[in-house]
């Protein structure tokens, strides 16, 4: 169980990424490549601006193959909301 400033830093930090996610949605932003886990077909982009790494999956790809990324690309997305936070859509090299 979370003590009440842990508590009071989450709905700080969640605030904020409501903020961002509110004012980014659907907008195309730049970012680059963190990390690729290729053997599950998944990887996390570090968006300029955000606080907190996105999410992406090879399903959300476009005119790219999972395989031909590498780690320090730069590339552009959309964002969307799921369950689990910000996700990165629409990504494609920059």
């Amino acid at each position: 169980m979370l003590d009440r400033q842990s508590r009071c830093e989450k709905s700080r930090f969640l605030k904020h990424n409501l903020f961002v996610f509110n004012n980014l949605t659907k907008k195309s932003m730049t970012g680059t490549i963190k990390r690729l886990v290729t053997e599950k077909g998944f990887g996390f982009i570090t968006g300029e601006g955000l606080q907190k790494d996105l999410f992406f999956h090879s399903n959300s790809l476009v005119g790219v193959a999972f395989d031909e990324l590498h780690e320090g690309d730069a590339v552009s997305f959309e964002t969307e909301e799921s369950p689990k936070g910000l996700n990165a859509t629409n990504v494609q090299r920059a």
